[in-house]
């Protein structure tokens, strides 16, 4: 059966080459397959038949039984439109089309009973419906009928080429004509009967044609079900597989190197959320398999440490170790934070970006890789062809969701080479040739919420910060109006006298940076009359500048020379003043909730009380006000995320790099967030039992998995 599905869309009955094409091009329609996967966005309740003097004036989806007795055409201030007189036993109103007026003229036939849907509006004291959904009374009592009628997903190219949801709707009729309703069980039957799911085939058939509220709702959870517990599956199978597979290398020592500093050189105590995340970093270093780790930690919770003790273990067994970040500001900031200890064991470091000299570059490659070199921290430069390291143990990478899947890849194929390969033995699949893959540690600041990390980094484990150095205070955040501006800067001069250091930061929105330019330049010109020379020291920072004239404002803030620091976003990483106490984000509501999350994260840094103040104007849409008062409300960077991935979806969250993962057909990993954990659940329960899948009852998932590499297309979530 599944054969049939993989037909081209060209090939069923009443679509053809044109609707073929608009269904490609438009809703990524290729196969059988993939149609019978466009699940409807929302579904209207066609059970009821309405008279005209019954109608309300509410703008309300109506349906209604009558005849259009004629046409006229009205002139209108562009072109025509088209207007036709209906009426049923009770009384008349209007049908009006302001596009499509030929073909309408010339399909739709005069005194014929017909039954149109659409919505209603109150005009001139008539009802009028704009582009009625039309339909012969005679074929729509023969045609496949639901109560809940289903309205497919759509595009203005494809309504204005006449593809409406009526024809989608029909030609879903025709597939599963075509099909005989005959779909393959995709879930084992203890499974089935163990949550009381309904057959693939029954879900499929009252997804789209609904016998009942009831049906639907059962139609609607086997299916996210069965999407989310293949995912989960593919996910969970692909760690095993690594773990397995993938020869990692061994790091049995926790030598000089660590212990020194350990005992010796610790800026700090360590939290226990940090020493949790170390042990379980160890013991994957320690295990024979390749390390596939994700660290989340806010902004401030210690990350870097964890990042350089785990580097340390990689120098302890010889082996080299590097730090990928995604900006130049970024991984100048890691290479300088971690020079200082580096100096202290007397470990040699080098950062290599797109600004590095040409002497430089080359002698930091021929260090790399006659082993002399054993910390580089860099940019995407890191992946170039022409770094090679000798023995490249531990890959750390920072901000990952920054970087694509291909990019990641690279780093793999810089491990060492294998040294004994048996003669005759055959490489593993998946050590890339020679090489051994290094251990890699994924770390970012922006919290991931729980579901999002299940379904995206599902194939790596994840430790968690989740508590901040000691010492720390909890910044205070407060929301002020523009009319408060006067008290706001009364407070910037009580802080300045204290000897603090404030930031200002105005948004960036590429596609308008003229005026971004002009709101900084006229910020930036308003602060410097009520800061004047020589009593107060100004920097100002932005994406126009030159890298040399950048650093050198940097510079002046980082050695507190300024005391306010006048910027953009380029500062939302890689920016660590101790000494900065107040940032104040003005046009707060243009800023996303983790920007403004990883903007309030510049300050508290050192032992004093921080604030953060967010600056808008009255006018605030619902969203705006949703991520001002959970700014004000919680500093907890997960509540925060979660809050974030409600208002934006994933797409957004994880950028396009990543959102591929998530394309979901039917499932909602946030309204649906109980059936993702259920899916987990039962996806590990059945891969515990059955690593491999070969038991006689789990043949049917084993099946379908295979199904699932071979057609990309059923769901386009393996990265």
């Amino acid at each position: 059966m599944s054969e049939i599905l993989q037909t081209p869309i060209d090939y069923l009955k009443g679509v053809g080459p044109n609707r073929a094409n608009l269904l490609r091009k438009e809703l990524g329609i290729h196969t059988y397959q993939d149609l019978i996967n466009l699940f409807p966005n929302r579904y209207i309740d066609r059970t009821q038949y309405y008279k005209i003097n019954q109608l309300n004036r509410n703008n309300a989806d109506v349906q209604i039984i009558g005849k259009i007795t004629g046409f006229k055409e009205v002139a209108q201030k562009r072109g025509k439109r088209l207007v036709g007189t209906f009426q049923d036993e009770t009384g008349t109103m209007e049908l009006v089309w302001f596009r499509g007026q030929k073909w309408i003229r010339e399909s739709i036939k005069v005194n014929k009973p017909y039954v149109i849907f659409g919505k209603t509006n109150w005009f001139s004291g008539k009802f009028s419906m704009p582009h009625p959904d039309m339909e012969l009374l005679e074929d729509h009592k023969e045609n496949l009928r639901s109560a809940m009628q289903p309205v497919y997903p759509s595009t203005e190219k494809l309504s204005n080429k006449g593809i409406t949801n009526r024809v989608v709707s029909k030609i879903m009729q025709q597939l599963f004509i075509e099909t005989g309703h005959k779909f393959k069980e995709t879930l084992p039957n203890d499974l089935l009967s163990e949550l009381k799911l309904i057959p693939k085939k029954e879900a499929l058939f009252n997804v789209h044609f609904p016998k009942s509220l009831e049906w639907l709702s059962r139609a609607q959870f086997r299916l996210k079900f069965e999407e989310l517990f293949y995912i989960q599956l593919q996910l969970i199978i692909k760690n095993l597989t690594n773990k397995a597979k993938i020869k990692g290398l061994p790091f049995e020592n926790v030598g000089f190197y660590f212990n020194t500093f350990y005992k010796e050189h610790l800026p700090f105590q360590l939290t226990g959320a940090q020493k949790r995340v170390l042990k379980e970093i160890r013991s994957d270093l320690g295990s024979y398999a390749q390390m596939n780790r994700l660290l989340q930690g806010d902004v401030g919770s210690g990350k870097t440490i964890v990042a350089l003790m785990s580097m340390l273990i990689a120098l302890d067994n010889g082996f080299q170790a590097c730090l990928m970040a995604p900006t130049e500001i970024l991984s100048v900031q890691h290479y300088n934070g971690l020079l200082k200890y580096c100096k202290t064991l007397n470990i040699s470091i080098e950062k290599l970006t797109g600004s590095t000299k040409t002497s430089d570059r080359k002698r930091i490659h021929e260090n790399l890789e006659n082993g002399d070199l054993k910390i580089l921290i860099g940019t995407h430069a890191l992946l170039e062809d022409k770094v090679k390291f000798k023995n490249l143990g531990l890959a750390i990478i920072d901000e990952q969701h920054r970087f694509g899947v291909a990019q990641r890849s690279k780093l793999w194929k810089k491990g060492p080479l294998q040294s004994s390969q048996k003669e005759g033995e055959k490489h593993s699949e998946n050590t890339n040739g020679s090489h051994i893959p290094p251990h890699v540690l994924v770390m970012t600041a922006t919290p991931i919420p729980r579901t999002l990390a299940m379904s995206v980094y599902g194939d790596l484990d994840i430790s968690i910060i989740d508590e901040l150095p000691p010492g720390r205070q909890s910044i205070k955040t407060v929301h002020r109006y523009d009319k408060n501006r006067l008290n706001v800067f009364k407070f910037i001069r009580d802080e300045i006298s204290k000897g603090r250091q404030i930031y200002i930061v105005y948004p960036l929105i590429q596609e308008n940076e003229k005026m971004d330019y002009k709101d900084l330049m006229d910020g930036y010109e308003s602060i410097s009359r009520d800061f004047p020379l020589p009593d107060y020291q100004i920097s100002i920072v932005h994406g126009k500048m030159k890298p040399a004239d950048k650093d050198y404002e940097m510079q002046r803030f980082i050695k507190g020379e300024t005391q306010i620091m006048v910027a953009t976003t380029v500062i939302e990483v890689g920016v660590n003043v101790p000494n900065a106490s107040v940032m104040i984000i003005e046009s707060a509501e243009r800023f996303g909730l983790s920007q403004l999350h990883q903007l309030r994260g510049r300050v508290g840094r050192g032992a004093e009380q921080s604030y953060c103040i967010l600056m808008t104007g009255h006018k605030l849409s619902n969203d705006s006000k949703t991520r001002l008062e959970t700014m004000v409300r919680t500093s907890d960077g997960f509540e925060i995320a979660e809050v974030d991935l409600r208002l934006r979806g994933p797409g957004d969250i994880m950028g396009t790099q990543q959102s591929g993962v998530l394309n979901l057909k039917i499932a909602d990993i946030i309204k649906d967030n109980d059936i993702l954990n259920l899916a987990r659940h039962h996806a590990k329960h059945i891969l515990k039992n059955d690593p491999t899948l070969t038991a006689l009852e789990n043949q049917v998932i084993l099946d379908t998995y295979k199904a699932l590499g071979r057609y990309k297309n059923i769901w386009n979530y393996i990265s």
